[in-house]
């Protein structure tokens, strides 16, 4: 099928933005409402917009009548407590699907390896209109933590790796790409995340905060590398044989509906 893509993505799936450099204050992401909502690892979600204005994270085709992650509709009482979060979101002018704020509880490098999963961002998305992807605002200060990026899951030599200081912001075709974060430190990580319908607008926004599609990869150790490639192939394979006895296929995908 013929989507409109950013030409910026295509040869990697990914851009990093300029940091933003101004001061948010954190009630914007403490005080708003929380709702369970596990995706690749111990998660809770706090939704700004979603399919109906109502405070929950299901994709928009499980709603009737089913439709694409495209034209979500902001919750008025999240918004009120974030404004300036809503207003990062809204910043590009291109179509904002579901807009929320992740809850992450801190893990290990394995423990994101065995996580890294594809969203499932273009169901029913009409052929011939824009790809939707995902932008990624991280607002707590995280300077040892780090988003993985793969083109195939179990692939460490297609591994990147990058930063989440606070500011941080990238977009990711993660229907495209295998992603989760590692995330070190005694307090959750919070991070906006934003679908976004790929065209003229998006492109522009990139174009705007200088979007490079390679950075260098957060520097880890080779020891921590290769013990969280063996747990993750460990983890992946007791998956598989515990479903089988179950009589079900593992199809080793973890994705954040």
């Amino acid at each position: 099928m013929a989507y409109i893509k950013s030409a910026a993505l295509e040869e990697t799936g990914y851009v990093v933005l300029d940091p933003y450099g101004k001061e948010i204050d954190p009630k914007e992401w403490l005080d708003v409402e929380y709702v369970d909502w596990k995706s690749s690892g111990d998660t809770r979600f706090a939704p700004l917009a979603s399919a109906k204005g109502e405070i929950e994270c299901n994709g928009f085709w499980n709603h009737k009548p089913p439709r694409t992650d495209k034209d979500g509709v902001w919750i008025d009482s999240q918004t009120a407590i974030a404004p300036t979060l809503t207003e990062r979101a809204l910043e590009p002018g291109a179509n904002v699907g579901r807009c929320r704020i992740i809850e992450l509880q801190p893990n290990t490098y394995a423990d994101c390896l065995y996580n890294l999963h594809q969203d499932d961002n273009n169901r029913l998305n009409p052929d011939g209109t824009g790809w939707v992807v995902r932008g990624f605002f991280n607002l707590t200060d995280d300077k040892t933590s780090y988003f993985v990026l793969r083109e195939n899951r179990t692939d460490p030599s297609e591994e990147t790796r990058i930063a989440l200081p606070a500011g941080a912001q990238l977009i990711v075709d993660t229907q495209r790409l295998w992603h989760a974060a590692a995330h070190y430190g005694d307090e959750p990580r919070y991070c906006l995340i934003t679908s976004w319908e790929s065209g003229p607008e998006l492109d522009a926004y990139i174009a705007k905060y200088n979007g490079v599609n390679k950075v260098e990869s957060y520097p880890v150790d080779q020891e921590t590398l290769d013990a969280g490639q063996i747990e993750q192939e460990r983890r992946i394979a007791a998956r598989a044989a515990a479903l089988a006895a179950r009589g079900q296929q593992d199809v080793n995908v973890m994705s954040e509906a």
